[in-house]
């Protein structure tokens, strides 16, 4: 019989995800090193370990015990570090959330996920607190202030002020529950995704060290923020992995802001989406700039297949390989990739070491090489199932195998080439037709910005491509642009895949992590 933690201890391997990335840092004599450098802030793992124990026993003090749920909505910051890695050291849940949403958004992200603790940045909250009554499941605001303490809830340097630097480790194992992230909306209401202890581990593993080659003299800079999935592994486990350092940006991730810290800061690891690193080209083009990126060995994409014409347009400008890759919130990061010196443009690349992958047809079994199908995945990062979603579970969960709601086809060289999204897909004639390859045909022209193409039926109910078309220049929006652009699809692609109609908006409908949603631009 069992009658002591100690003695379940001796029985069962014990992991703490806390520990690995934080702790072994100081142990291993990395205490002095530079962990996070944000703006004019540095702190070293020493300091990054204190300000974690101080938060855990903080969180101990108010009664927060294993497996309690805490809310994280905060900018990349030291403190978004502390209470995440705080949270995961006695074994509470940390849910990291957008900073930059609605307050009908928080009601349901802290009601859906039952937070006890909600960690909040004093501008976010103060625009909330109305709603107050109607988080049902919290007891304690933590709050975060730039300016004087903050006393109509918890101010979080008081919080934890004169708390012992020292935390004892709550007992956990690899397969514990760790952390939730929510998915990212692009195809509807977010989803909580729960991710175990050893699931940042395997991450980095799998991709940091076999894609990135990532090392202790690595100093990484993430456009995409922490609360997100991609974020959280570029920003935060990957640098921590390898006790390198992190580059943290509070603010809007613009072309300007994010030009400013590549030249200020010297990064050697650069962490984009697409839509970003176009909006980084136009800037360069407008301006007639061109930023110096002589520090960076990498860059990295990932959220939306970036189109060819962004990859060789890079290189041409600061003759730097992006490397695009495919991950998601349920896989936790990139699990497909293309390889430095090995990029094939267009393509998402060959499967990542660690990952299984392959293609399947409607009825799950295997299709042949340059055949569509539904890409299946496996791997020790992905996530244990949704929260409170029976039905997506046993849709998206089957076995060891996850199923990603993409379209792939797998070519004889093994490099995988993404076709859209499940429910993107269009069937044009009885033929299926990728979007993103129109998308991409349409991008290669000068006047476009970007691009989203969708199905639309016509009006005796066939589906046909729309393309809503962003113009570098909106003074160029005619008829005769709608015509040749038409034209230049059918001169590249085979001439049922061209747009039947264009249309032209200022802009387009994404997440926060640049994602565009499809699904706002379909009709009702």
């Amino acid at each position: 019989m069992i009658e002591s933690i100690e003695q379940l201890r001796g029985l069962e391997k014990h992991y703490n995800a806390a520990v690995h990335f934080v702790d072994r840092n100081v142990k291993n004599g990395n205490h002095n090193k530079t962990a996070i450098i944000c703006g004019d802030e540095e702190l070293t793992y020493q300091q990054v370990q204190s300000l974690m124990n101080q938060f855990g026993n903080a969180l101990k003090s108010i009664h927060v015990e294993i497996e309690n749920r805490i809310l994280i909505s905060t900018a990349d910051c030291p403190e978004f570090v502390a209470s995440f890695f705080g949270a995961l050291k006695i074994g509470a849940v940390p849910i990291p959330v957008n900073n930059k949403i609605q307050p009908q958004d928080y009601e349901y992200f802290l009601n859906h996920s039952r937070a006890k603790v909600f960690v909040v940045h004093k501008d976010i909250w103060e625009e909330i607190k109305e709603y107050k009554s109607r988080f049902l499941f919290l007891k304690h605001v933590i709050v975060l202030s730039d300016e004087t303490p903050y006393t109509e809830e918890i101010d979080f340097y008081e919080f934890i002020n004169n708390r012992s630097p020292e935390l004892e480790t709550a007992y956990t194992s690899s397969e514990d529950t760790a952390f939730w992230l929510y998915s990212s909306g692009s195809t509807g209401k977010p989803k909580g995704v729960i991710h175990r202890q050893g699931s940042m581990e395997a991450a980095f593993k799998n991709y940091a060290s076999n894609i990135l080659n990532i090392r202790e003299t690595d100093r990484t800079f993430s456009a995409s923020k922490l609360y997100f999935a991609y974020g959280l592994g570029n920003g935060l486990y990957f640098p921590f992995g390898a006790g390198a350092t992190s580059i943290m940006l509070k603010d809007k991730p613009t072309p300007e802001n994010v030009f400013k810290v590549l030249e200020e800061q010297r990064p050697t690891i650069f962490f984009g989406v697409p839509t970003l690193y176009g909006a980084m080209i136009n800037y360069v083009k407008k301006t007639g700039r061109l930023p110096d990126l002589s520090s960076v060995r990498v860059c990295v994409s990932a959220g939306e297949a970036l189109p060819a014409s962004y990859i060789e347009k890079w290189k041409d400008l600061f003759g730097i390989d992006i490397l695009d890759g495919i991950g998601s919130t349920e896989a936790l990061h990139i699990f497909l990739s293309n390889r430095s010196g090995e990029v094939q443009p267009g393509s998402t690349g060959r499967i990542v070491p660690g990952y299984q992958a392959k293609i399947v047809d409607e009825e799950g079994k295997e299709v042949e090489k340059n055949e569509i199908g539904d890409l299946v995945i496996k791997g020790d990062s992905i996530a244990t199932a949704y929260w409170n979603n029976l039905e997506e579970n046993y849709h998206k969960f089957r076995g060891e195998w996850m199923f990603t709601g993409d379209k792939y086809y797998e070519d004889e060289e093994g490099c995988f080439w993404y076709c859209g999204r499940s429910d993107d897909m269009l069937k044009v004639g009885g033929i299926w037709v990728s979007p993103v390859e129109i998308e991409s045909t349409l991008l290669e022209h000068q006047s476009v910005l970007e691009v989203a193409v969708v199905g639309e039926k016509d009006q005796d109910g066939l589906l046909y491509p729309k393309a809503n078309i962003v113009l570098v220049d909106s003074g160029e929006a005619c008829d005769d642009l709608c015509e040749e652009l038409k034209q230049f699809v059918k001169q590249k692609l085979a001439p049922y895949k061209y747009p039947r109609k264009i249309q032209f908006i200022t802009d387009l409908p994404k997440t926060t992590t640049g994602k565009i949603q499809r699904f706002k631009l379909r009709q009702p």
